[in-house]
């Protein structure tokens, strides 16, 4: 096990919690792309997502370097700095927005729109990052402890699909659920899922590229030994 503090650890965890920082505020805004379509009942456009999935999938991206680089404990650490600083950002949001603006200051209602606190956005994002993210770990951790160094592909691909089922449908039902449409909240549900597992698909020459370099400069790790 290497220990956090050495070689890239908080460089990697610095960038896991700024792009989970960003997407959580762009995620406030709801995106549709194309015309109106539905087939048997069912609304396949527009598509619908929000303005976190630019980003967000990022986040699985370097989750996967974690645990793979660094195993279940060096995981774990940045997942709980990453869910602390996201608490933190909610409570600034607000006691920023509750606090009485300048006489002349004319944008509270921007910033209540954009950044106000919103109970339901705030934990259905913290509870879908947390089970994702945990079980995006523990997924990678335990196919590593039968595959060792081999089979990356199948480690990252099998953890994103389980992690991201679970944050993607945790989210949207905790989020939008009652608010928007069975059938819009489905296509939000499906699109987002599929989006982000075909982004880490995309993605991963990068990732293995990303991996490789932190292992090597790494002092502490041994490629023959589980990283957990």
């Amino acid at each position: 096990m290497i220990r956090p503090g050495r070689g890239n650890f908080d460089v990697v965890v610095a960038s896991f919690v700024a792009f989970l920082l960003i997407s959580n505020v762009a995620a406030v805004k709801l995106i549709e792309f194309g015309p109106d379509l539905t087939v048997l009942g069912f609304p396949v456009l527009p598509i619908v997502t929000d303005g976190g999935a630019f980003l967000f999938p990022l986040t699985y991206v370097i989750g996967d370097v974690l645990a793979e680089v660094y195993g279940m404990r060096g995981a774990r650490r940045a997942i709980v700095i990453g869910f602390a600083m996201s608490a933190l950002a909610s409570v600034t949001f607000l006691v920023v927005g509750a606090a009485p603006p300048a006489a002349d200051w004319p944008n509270q209602d921007a910033f209540e729109a954009v950044l106000g606190f919103v109970p339901r956005i705030v934990v259905a994002s913290l509870a879908g990052y947390l089970a994702g993210q945990f079980l995006n770990a523990w997924v990678l951790v335990r196919m590593k402890r039968r595959t060792r160094e081999g089979s990356l592909w199948a480690r990252l691909l099998g953890s994103t699909v389980v992690g991201e089922l679970a944050d993607t449908v945790l989210f949207c039902v905790i989020a939008f659920g009652g608010i928007v449409s069975g059938g819009t909240l489905l296509n939000y549900i499906v699109v987002g899922y599929v989006y982000k597992v075909l982004v880490e698909v995309v993605l991963l020459p990068v990732t293995y590229r990303v991996i490789a370099f932190v292992k090597r400069h790494e002092p502490d790790y041994v490629p023959e030994r589980d990283a957990a």
